[in-house]
């Protein structure tokens, strides 16, 4: 059975879900048989009892992190049955070590079992009397009833009637109809029904397609509104609250935000005035920019990020990072921003009460070039919140859901979303588009 679903769907005619709905399983049931048969071939798609060891464990999870692979992938490569247990495997290590990796014996000790009752002699002579025709319905039933109750809502008395329909349809091949339907305590007429409705195509299959291939193109990083406005780019009229419903019917949800770094050093230096007073607009490229710096840890060490972001359209027009927070990155963050100014521009430039920015250096560097200085208020990160809400974007979107090994991925790794996000990732307040 499962041969023939991956080869239906190996076809190329119908998607995972229609094939899932064609022959009454679930649409990722479909695609994990896919994956195994691709890797493994028809063994790959027997039932698996294996019992694995901690070394086992370990070497999955570690193939899993350097690849960049799903739960899904994983399971596929390595032939597990189930895809669920890896992330029980991820978190048992993350807090335990290999240690926790090692199986347990699940449950408390085994009592005694009750001896068996000895059955009546009066049982024995009734099967001796039946014929082998009775025996075999008898049997071919007892097998009926078995695999009804082995699935997963056969043993549950407050299965709807589509539910049902579901179970009929998987065993209707093995088993008569009549007989299935008889146990099921399902009626002709509601099974076909029922048939009837799950073989009429989703209004909204085409636009979940949709929604999926661009949240999964921005890795996870879009919510319901910037799907919607991807959407509409693409010429196809929605509503933001069907994006959201349906969303949440596929279990999409966007990254949330964890809380943001703060650092402070107090009075160093000069500080400059506020002349930006919380406006993050501009009229023209080049008038108003805001800066800080922040720090990520990766592996004991350090990375810390300097860039600059141009008021106008939230592009980042330049930016620096060094493995150690020296005067050194600021100024060649600043040396590069620069180079990016015509003869005319003489834009605002505005940053916290950070040591950096108050070094005599760095305000004679802007004083040379016409650009006036601004500074927040003293602890107030509010009149900076543009610089502040980048950063929680870079490190939600590309940070926390990502493993970096080295100082140096992660440097790789800001230089190519730093491009995505210049180039390729929409604003709302931009109309659908990105900063360039």
């Amino acid at each position: 059975f499962k041969l023939s679903v991956v080869e239906f769907y190996e076809k190329g005619e119908r998607s995972a879900r229609e094939v899932g709905a064609h022959f009454a399983v679930d649409h990722g049931t479909v695609r994990k048989w896919v994956a195994s048969y691709e890797a493994h071939g028809v063994p790959g798609l027997a039932k698996k009892f294996s019992h694995y060891d901690a070394a086992f464990k370990l070497s999955v999870l570690q193939r899993m992190w350097k690849d960049g692979l799903s739960y899904r992938q994983t399971a596929a490569l390595f032939d597990i049955r189930n895809k669920g247990c890896l992330s029980d495997w991820e978190r048992r290590y993350e807090t335990g070590g290999i240690d926790a990796l090692t199986s347990r014996r699940k449950g408390g000790p085994r009592s005694m079992s009750e001896p068996p009752i000895p059955r009546e002699p009066q049982a024995l002579q009734s099967d001796e009397a039946k014929s082998r025709e009775e025996l075999l319905s008898e049997l071919n039933y007892l097998r009926m009833e078995n695999d009804y109750l082995k699935k997963p809502r056969g043993l549950n008395a407050q299965a709807t009637s589509a539910q049902k329909a579901q179970v009929v349809q998987a065993l209707r091949p093995l088993y008569p109809l009549d007989d299935v339907l008889k146990l099921s305590g399902l009626s002709r007429s509601t099974f076909y029904y029922r048939q009837r409705m799950s073989q009429l195509a989703d209004r909204h299959a085409a636009l979940k397609d949709r929604i999926k291939a661009i949240f999964e193109a921005h890795k996870g990083c879009y919510g319901y509104r910037r799907v919607t406005a991807a959407i509409r780019q693409l010429g196809q009229t929605v509503n933001h609250k069907t994006v959201q419903r349906l969303m949440v019917e596929m279990g999409l949800k966007s990254l949330v935000r964890p809380k943001k770094y703060r650092s402070y050093k107090g009075d160093v230096g000069r500080t400059a005035p506020d002349l930006v007073k919380r406006q993050f607009t501009a009229q023209a490229a080049n008038q108003k920019w805001v800066t800080d710096v922040t720090e990520f840890k990766v592996a004991g060490e350090k990375l810390y990020l300097s860039p600059v972001m141009d008021l106008y359209n939230g592009e980042i027009i330049a930016y620096e990072t060094t493995t150690r927070p020296v005067f050194k990155l600021v100024e060649s963050m600043l040396n590069k921003a620069l180079s990016r100014l015509g003869s005319n521009d003489k834009p605002i430039l505005h940053s916290d009460q950070g040591w950096h920015y108050q070094m005599p250096a760095y305000q004679r560097q802007l004083q040379k070039c016409g650009i006036a200085q601004s500074m927040s208020r003293k602890g107030n990160c509010l009149d900076n919140a543009a610089m502040e809400s980048f950063f929680a974007t870079l490190k939600s979107e590309l940070f926390h859901p990502n493993r970096f090994v080295s100082i140096k991925s992660l440097k790789d790794g800001i230089d190519d979303y730093i491009h995505y996000y210049n180039h390729q990732r929409i604003k709302l307040k931009l109309k659908g588009l990105s900063p360039v």
